[in-house]
Formats: structure tokens, C-alpha cells, sequence
């Protein structure tokens, strides 16, 4: 199969699939490499494609979805206080689409996350535990910026109360 083909197949699964898809996956399903995939992915994005990758695989971004993106900033520091405030969102009824720290010498920096659900939760937070890895939030004692895509503002002003309940919100 040649790429522009490969490419729109890729679009196609990414457009229809209701979760992320990983890299690997989309690699054996069409007989190529990960590094091919990675460029088909890029050049797609180069097309206009809205697709993110997440630690779960990549994702296309709908602009036609009936919700609004809302940015909140946290702070907090350790693991089991990150799982929490994960859990509040999502429980809630939010997507954490990323999280922002603004490094004074770097600027922003931002890790996609597209955590959807409790279970998405408990794998992001399990791969931190697993890599040892710290959080961003790390690099500026604790605060951070998440952004969220909400189906409505009641959703949001729920999530709001619950993370400012618990002293993570920062106003």
C-alpha cells in the first residue's frame, strides 16, 4: 500500500475509533514500521489533521464535539495526591486533555494526557509509578495548569467545588 492510501486509512481509524489507537498497533495493522507510522503522522498533522499523541496512543481532536475546553490551575505535589485530582475530573465527567507548568527559563511545557475514565487513571498513574518518572508539576513546586474538555459548565463548576474541597485549585 502506498502512503497517501496508508495515510487516509490511519485517518480513517483515528476519526472512527472511540479510544486512542498506539503507534504499534496502527504499525501491524498495515505492515510498516513504528518510525513509518510516525511519519504518516506527521504529515498528516502537516495536512491539517488535529491528531494529539497521549500515553495511551494517538487521538484526533473533533472540532464538531459538543463540549468546551476549560483551563484550571492546581497545586499539589506527590502521586497520591495527582491521583486524586485526576480522579476528581474524570469522575466528574471530564477529559483531562494536558498538563502545563510554565518553567521560568523554559516556558510552557505540556504533556498530553487524553485521560477519559477511572481506568485511564489508574494506567497513567501506574507508568509514572513503573518509570519512576516525576510529574512536570515537579519543576515548579506543585502548580500546573490542566486543560479540560467538559460537556458543560455544570460539569465544570462541579469539578471546581470538588478540587478547591480538597485545596488543589489554585485561584
Amino acid at each position: 500500500m502506498k502512503g497517501p492510501e496508508r495515510r487516509k486509512r490511519i485517518s480513517n481509524i483515528l476519526n472512527t475509533s472511540q479510544s486512542a489507537v498506539k503507534g504499534n498497533e496502527l504499525a501491524e495493522t498495515f505492515n510498516v514500521s513504528r518510525q513509518v507510522i510516525v511519519q504518516d503522522i506527521a504529515l498528516l498533522r502537516a495536512e491539517g489533521h488535529n491528531i494529539i499523541a497521549t500515553p495511551q496512543g494517538y487521538m484526533m481532536l473533533s472540532p464538531h464535539q459538543p463540549s468546551s475546553l476549560r483551563s484550571i490551575m492546581c497545586n499539589h505535589t506527590g502521586i497520591k495526591e495527582m491521583k486524586e485530582e485526576l480522579d476528581i475530573m474524570v469522575d466528574n465527567g471530564a477529559t483531562v486533555i494536558d498538563v502545563m507548568v510554565e518553567h521560568p527559563v523554559y516556558g510552557e511545557i505540556i504533556g498530553n494526557l487524553m485521560l477519559r475514565n477511572h481506568e485511564d487513571v489508574e494506567e497513567f498513574i501506574e507508568k509514572v509509578i513503573q518509570t519512576k518518572a516525576e510529574p512536570l508539576s515537579i519543576l515548579t513546586r506543585g502548580a500546573h495548569f490542566h486543560t479540560l474538555e467538559v460537556p458543560n459548565d455544570a460539569t465544570f463548576q462541579k469539578i471546581i467545588a470538588a478540587l478547591k474541597k480538597k485545596g488543589y485549585l489554585m485561584d
